[in-house]
């Protein structure tokens, strides 16, 4: 059996296994090798996906066209930002990849929102690509329980559902694309942009995934076939540009952050010295670059598309359309330490080249400029996300999961985020283990799942702070205190080493807190202690350290010079006393959250039958309501009640509904056998007549409506 290139650290195969159907026709498979996972695609999605999966203990098999592409940053050299670098703080808590590669290959770390509080700062780096992609793969290739292959996926091999569990039928494998196959426990998949993916430039057009790598036309077809519901995004990339003939003398620097900020909790700092790191600059567009995009918009097919793009990356060609007549930020930003290729942020289109190269001309700075690469834009197919729970596994096919960019959203930390919580799942349910679930209330990791899996998207999803309720509360500084606990005990796939550092910080934090609030003194010695500190003299009470702390113009080491014994040893550790800052600002917010916080909890913890059946049940829902039911099957009644268009009326007759239907399963339960099967005629005899009223009331609807 011919394979494309060569199989990594390959298990022996299996046994000769049964008959199964595959999406299409029938194979046989007579010694395939076998997994427990699978995972399709080898980006930020399906590299953090298999790693989570084999740290589980999952045997584990990851699927990439190239292996040399693994770790690949297609779009921009940067990891990060506002609401995004909570999410990598959130996978590094998992135990996830991503935060201690870049903490590995950074050249520019910089903290954006600095003017706000804690809560809501964005970590950000500038990264090395050549050095991300080394040691991206350098973790994926020394992963134990994780073989890697090159060979692209055609098909899927499906058999007959589980009867305990929502699908048509459940996926037991795929197919190759030589034909041979793999069995599986669970598929992940996680194609990014490469779902019958289409470059563009002007007026050109050609299929491929990323520029230089073939789509992925079969499976698109597959999909399909299933039914799931397919919708087509694009997203662009701009031109890359020589360093070597930019000219920065008149352009605004940007320096890095000294000391950088690491992404990962394992980090004490990161691997390059703060004043070895590289500069970023600003520049502007000016109206001739307007001029050349309006004058040949008629030579674009990429803009004029109909698809939805990313509203808040938009490409140049869309910004000077609905923003005309200003001037746009272009950062230029290097792609390495060694690289003398620079990407202009800001300015990604698709115009013919000579076209693009008279745009970046027309900009300060980049008069001489050479391009080594146009930008292009790619248009590809994703799928409805409303299809996946939230553990991101589909209700149509069962033990199929997605990440990434086949749901619907941008970014690397997005797919990252993602493909952890995927990876995790997976193997949860071939362990037969309950899902692992990150709720709105835990993380930003929460809130990003239940947007998609609740509300869908019809644009490219992107994580802000605004999404999220509970912003005070799920800071970057705390996601170990929040999620690495939960992963060691319930997901198994956080190692000993971060769990018991993560205890250790969480002890510190309580210590401290205790500590600096026993240490107690009039408002008078502590003018004499910090004067620095403006406290209030209408406080009446003796204040404690951790009441003081919360000024801005406090912190541990100037408590500590004040009273040395016993807050010394709190100033030494600087990770803590950092910390112990933070938690004292956001003190009151976080306990007037609390209450919020629980009670979205409480409808979180109130779930709906997965089954359910929305026309058929017996409850005072509108069909409108019903057709908003049935099409995003929430999960819990808190999802329920974000659904838009879902009154409160019908949140109260579903939730009636609910706990009556358990209380006659319960009565169900106590009767002898014969009674049972009557009730349950009667019970299946209402739904059916139910569902006839609903169907009935449809078409009297769509009749009035003609």
């Amino acid at each position: 059996m011919l394979l494309r290139g060569s199989w990594r650290r390959l298990a022996l195969p299996s046994a000769p296994r049964p008959w199964h159907r595959r999406a299409g026709s029938e194979v046989g498979a007579a010694a395939a090798p076998r997994y427990e996972v699978v995972v399709i695609g080898g980006g930020h999605a399906g590299a953090e996906a298999a790693a989570a999966a084999a740290r589980g203990g999952a045997r584990t098999l990851l699927l990439t066209h190239k292996i040399g592409t693994i770790g690949e940053m297609s779009c921009n050299p940067s990891f990060g930002g506002i609401g995004k670098g909570h999410l990598m703080r959130e996978v590094d808590a998992l135990d996830g990849l991503c935060g201690r590669v870049c903490d590995r290959s950074g050249v520019h770390y910089k903290v954006l929102n600095r003017r706000k509080g804690p809560a809501v700062w964005g970590l950000r780096a500038q990264i090395d690509r050549g050095l991300y992609k080394e040691h991206m793969q350098k973790e994926i290739l020394n992963t134990p329980l994780l073989t890697v292959h090159e060979a692209s996926v055609e098909d899927l091999l499906l058999t007959e559902p589980e009867p305990d569990h929502p699908g048509k039928c459940q996926v037991t494998g795929v197919v190759l694309g030589d034909g041979s196959i793999v069995h599986a426990g669970s598929v992940i998949l996680t194609t990014g942009t490469f779902l019958r993916g289409m470059i563009l430039i002007g007026l050109e057009t050609y299929p491929a995934g990323r520029l230089g790598d073939q789509p992925a036309i079969g499976l698109a077809q597959t999909l399909e076939k299933l039914g799931f519901a397919v919708g087509r995004l694009k997203t662009g990339t701009p031109p890359r540009l020589a360093k070597d003939t930019i000219d920065f003398s008149g352009l605004q620097e940007r320096a890095a952050d000294n000391p950088p900020v690491p992404f990962s909790f394992l980090s004490e700092a990161v691997w390059i010295k703060p004043e070895d790191q590289l500069l970023c600059y600003l520049t502007r567009t000016t109206l001739k670059a307007q001029e050349i995009i309006c004058d040949n918009l008629h030579v674009n097919n990429h803009i004029r598309e109909t698809t939805r793009g990313p509203r808040y990356c938009p490409s140049l060609e869309a910004k000077v359309l609905r923003f005309p007549n200003r001037e746009h930020q272009v950062w230029l930003e290097p792609e390495g330490l060694e690289s003398n290729v620079i990407y202009p942020q800001g300015v990604s289109m698709t115009l013919p080249p000579e076209l693009q190269e008279q745009v970046i001309r027309s900009i300060p700075g980049l008069e001489k400029a050479k391009i080594l690469q146009p930008g292009y834009g790619v248009q590809y197919d994703f799928l409805d996300p409303r299809q996946l729970t939230a553990s991101l596994e589909s209700r149509l096919v069962q033990r199929l999961f997605f990440a990434g960019q086949i749901n619907g959203t941008t970014g690397y930390e997005e797919a990252a985020a993602q493909g952890v919580i995927a990876g995790i799942n997976a193997c949860l349910r071939v362990r037969g283990k309950p899902p692992f679930i990150v709720s709105r209330t835990e993380g930003y990791i929460g809130v990003l799942i239940d947007d998609l899996t609740t509300l869908g998207t019809s644009e490219p999803y992107r994580m802000f702070t605004s999404r999220v309720e509970f912003r005070m509360s799920l800071r970057p500084d705390n996601a170990d205190a929040r999620l690495t606990h939960r992963g060691f005990e319930e997901a198994g796939c956080v190692s000993q080493q971060r769990y018991e550092q993560a205890v250790k910080m969480r002890a510190a934090l309580e210590d401290g807190i205790a500590t600096l609030k026993s240490l107690q003194f009039s408002i008078s010695k502590w003018s004499q202690l910090v004067p620095e500190v403006p406290i209030s003299s209408s406080r009446k009470l003796p204040l404690s350290a951790f009441d003081v702390l919360q000024y801005p113009e406090a912190n541990m080491e100037l408590l500590a010079r004040a009273v040395p014994e016993p807050l010394g040893k709190l100033a030494q550790w600087r990770q803590l006393a950092e910390r112990l800052k933070i938690e004292a600002a956001y003190e009151w917010c976080v306990e007037n959250q609390q209450q919020e916080i629980e009670e979205v909890r409480r409808d979180e913890a109130l779930r709906l039958p997965e089954d359910i059946d929305y026309f058929a049940i017996d409850a005072s829902l509108s069909l409108e309501v019903r057709e908003k039911l049935d099409s995003n099957r929430p999960q819990t009644i808190g999802a329920l009640s974000r659904i838009p268009g879902i009154t409160p009326a019908a949140i109260v007759n579903l939730l009636r509904f609910v706990k009556t239907n358990c209380q006659k399963a319960e009565k169900l339960k106590a009767l002898p056998q014969t009674d049972k099967y009557f009730l349950e005629k009667m019970y299946s005899e209402k739904a059916a007549s139910q569902r006839q009223i609903s169907a009935k009331s449809s078409e009297e609807k769509q009749e009035y409506l003609c």
